[in-house]
C-alpha cells in the first residue's frame, strides 16, 4: 500500500487527505513495533503436538491466563484461604490488555485504562478497590466513596472538530436545535433503560452482565444492530449517530451498524447509577488498570508464572492436565491439576482444547485488532481552543485520540505520556489483522503524526518516542446476535474439572466482567474440590 492508501484505510479520508496536502518532513522520532507474542501463538494455531514427556508437577488448581479474569480467580482462592494453585501466563507480563509500562516521563497504560466507580452492589469490585486503598467510606446511603486522586481529573474530556478543541465529547459546536433536541431525547432515553426492570427487579442492564436481567424483552435486542435501533427511534441526527459509533468504537472495536443494540444501550444505561443520575465517574490511574494487575499479582506471589505458554488442556482425564512450554527454555512441562481454570479468551481456548465438539461453539467469537502507541513528550504542545483534558478526541478520524497519563497525575506542564487508540474496524476482521501485522513501525509512525500533528502544532519536536503495541485480538466483538445467541452462554459451562474465564463470556470487553467470571470460576473450582465457600458475586 501506498503511504495515501496506508493512512486512508486506517485514519478515514479526512485525516489522510490532509496529511498528503501538507509538505512536512518525514517525522524524525524513533520508537519500537511491540506486540503479544505471536511466534508463541502461533505454536498454538499450529496445533503441535506438545510433548509426552518434560518435568511434571501436581497442584490443586491450575490456572492457565494471567489476564485480569485469571488474577481475579487467584485473588478469589486466596480469600477463600486456599493457596495450593499457580497461575501460567504465556507473556513476560501478567495482565492482558490490562498490562502497563512506565518510563522516566510517567507510567502509562497498553489498553485498558479506567474502572466505572461501582455502587454498592457490585461488591466483590468495591471489595477489591478497597483492598487497594482507594474506597475512603461510605455516603448516608451506603455508597462507597472513592479518593479523589482515583477519580478521573477535570476536564474529563474535549473534542478536536472544524480545526479547534471544544469542551466534551459531543459535537456542540454549531449543532442545529433539531440536534439538540434529538441528543437530549437520547440521554432521556438511555435513563429510561437505566429505570427498566423485569418481575424479578432485576435491572435490564448493570454491570456485570451476568446482573442483568434475561428477560426476552431486554433479549430481543441483541437481533438487532444499534443503527437500526436508532432508526426505528427517529434518531437520524448525524451529530448524534457519530456520538454513538464513536462509544461502539471506543468500547467494541464496532461502527454502528455491526453492534448489537443490546450492547450499544448496555454501554450507556449500565454505567447510570440510579435513573436521574449521572453515569458513574471513572476510576483511572496514569498506568490505568494496571494498577490493578500490580496489586493482583503482588497478592498472588510467585504463583504467577509468566513466560509459560499453554499448549494443550486434557479435560478428558480423571485429573485434567496442562501441557506448556517455558517460553525461555524452550523445556516442556506438564502440571497436573485436580481443577483446571482456563482464563484465556476465547480463541485461544479453543486450541487449548484441540478442536472437535467441546469447542465448536467458540468459533463464534470475533475479535477487533487495535494499535496501541505510547508517545513520549518533552513538553505538552500548545493547542487551539478548549485546553488539555484527560481524555482528548477527533471528530473527523477513525482513531479514538488520546488520554495523557500525566493529565491523571496532577502534571500539566513538563514531560508526559500520551496513549494513543486506533481500533482497526470493519466486518472482516481476519483481513484487518493481516494488515496490522504487515504494516511496520514507519507505516504507525505517519499514520499517529497525521492523526495528531494537526491539532497541535509544534507537537513533532516535542516527542521523544513513539512504542507501537499491535493486538491482534484487543477485544470480543459483540456483533447483532451474539451476546445472547447461545455462545457466550455455551462457553461458560464447564468442561468436568476444567471451568472457564474470561471477559469475552460477557460479550464485552470489560474489567468488570473479567473480575466477575474469574470469581464464579474459582468458585466452581472450590466446590469441585469439596470445599465449601460463601459467594462473593451476589
Amino acid at each position: 500500500m501506498t503511504r495515501r492508501e496506508f493512512l486512508l484505510a486506517v485514519l478515514g479520508a479526512p485525516v489522510a487527505l490532509a496529511a498528503c496536502r501538507t509538505t512536512s518532513p518525514t517525522p524524525s522520532f524513533g520508537g519500537r513495533l511491540l506486540g503479544t507474542s505471536d511466534r508463541l501463538g502461533h505454536r498454538l494455531v499450529r496445533r503441535e503436538a506438545p510433548s509426552d514427556g518434560g518435568e511434571v508437577e501436581r497442584t490443586g488448581i491450575c490456572i492457565v491466563g494471567g489476564g485480569i479474569a485469571g488474577l481475579a480467580a487467584g485473588w478469589r482462592l486466596l480469600r477463600a484461604g486456599f493457596d495450593d494453585f499457580v497461575v501460567l501466563e504465556a507473556e513476560p507480563q501478567p495482565g492482558g490488555t490490562s498490562a502497563s509500562g512506565s518510563n522516566p516521563a510517567s507510567a502509562f497504560p497498553w489498553a485498558a485504562h479506567y474502572i466505572c466507580a461501582p455502587t454498592k452492589e457490585n461488591r466483590p469490585l468495591v471489595t477489591l478497590l478497597d483492598e487497594m486503598g482507594v474506597v475512603e467510606g461510605t455516603d448516608p446511603r451506603g455508597e462507597p466513596v472513592f479518593a479523589e486522586e482515583v477519580l478521573c481529573r477535570a476536564p474529563q474530556e474535549r473534542l478536536f472538530m472544524a480545526g479547534a478543541w471544544w469542551e466534551g465529547l459531543y459535537p456542540m459546536a454549531g449543532a442545529s436545535a433539531e440536534d439538540l433536541r434529538q441528543y437530549r431525547a437520547f440521554e432521556a432515553a438511555m435513563d429510561s433503560w437505566a429505570a427498566r426492570r423485569d418481575a424479578q427487579g432485576r435491572r435490564a442492564f448493570t454491570l456485570p452482565v451476568s446482573k442483568c436481567s434475561d428477560d426476552p424483552e431486554f433479549l430481543a435486542l441483541d437481533q438487532r444492530s444499534m443503527a437500526t435501533w436508532m432508526d426505528q427511534q427517529g434518531f437520524t441526527s448525524p451529530r448524534l449517530r457519530w456520538y454513538v459509533d464513536y462509544a461502539c468504537r471506543d468500547d467494541f472495536g464496532l461502527r454502528l451498524e455491526e453492534t448489537s443494540a443490546w450492547a450499544g444501550l448496555f454501554y450507556y444505561a449500565s454505567r447510570i447509577p440510579e435513573p436521574g443520575e449521572k453515569p458513574a465517574e471513572f476510576l483511572t490511574w496514569p498506568e490505568g488498570n494496571g494498577r490493578a494487575v500490580a496489586h493482583l499479582t503482588g497478592r498472588l506471589g510467585g504463583r504467577v508464572r509468566t513466560g509459560a505458554m499453554a499448549l494443550q488442556v486434557r479435560h478428558d482425564a480423571p485429573e485434567p492436565e496442562v501441557r506448556w512450554v517455558d517460553a525461555r527454555t524452550g523445556q516442556a512441562r506438564r502440571t497436573v491439576a485436580k481443577q483446571v481454570i482456563c482464563a484465556t479468551p476465547a480463541f485461544v481456548t479453543r486450541y487449548l482444547l484441540g478442536g472437535g465438539a467441546a469447542s465448536e461453539h467458540l468459533q463464534a467469537f470475533h475479535y477487533s485488532p487495535w494499535i496501541i502507541a505510547n508517545l513520549t513528550l518533552k513538553e505538552r504542545p500548545a493547542s487551539r481552543g478548549f485546553p488539555l483534558a484527560w481524555d482528548n478526541v477527533f471528530h473527523d478520524s477513525q482513531s479514538l485520540g488520546y488520554v495523557d497519563a500525566g493529565f491523571q497525575a496532577g502534571r500539566d506542564r513538563g514531560p508526559t505520556v500520551w496513549t494513543w487508540y486506533l481500533p482497526l474496524c470493519g466486518p472482516d476482521p481476519k483481513a484487518v489483522r493481516r494488515k496490522l501485522l504487515l504494516a511496520g513501525w514507519d507505516a504507525w509512525r505517519d499514520a499517529i503524526g497525521a492523526d495528531l500533528f494537526r491539532a497541535h502544532q509544534g507537537l513533532e519536536g516535542l516527542i521523544e518516542s513513539a512504542d507501537v503495541w499491535r493486538w491482534g485480538h484487543a477485544m470480543v466483538r459483540p456483533e447483532t446476535g451474539f451476546v445472547w445467541g447461545g455462545a457466550p452462554q455455551r462457553a461458560r459451562q464447564a468442561l468436568g474439572a476444567v471451568h472457564f474465564a474470561n471477559t469475552d463470556l460477557s460479550g464485552v470487553a470489560l474489567f468488570e466482567e473479567a473480575l466477575d467470571h474469574g470469581l464464579r470460576a474459582a468458585e466452581e473450582a472450590l466446590a469441585g474440590l469439596g470445599i465449601a465457600s460463601e459467594t462473593m458475586r451476589r
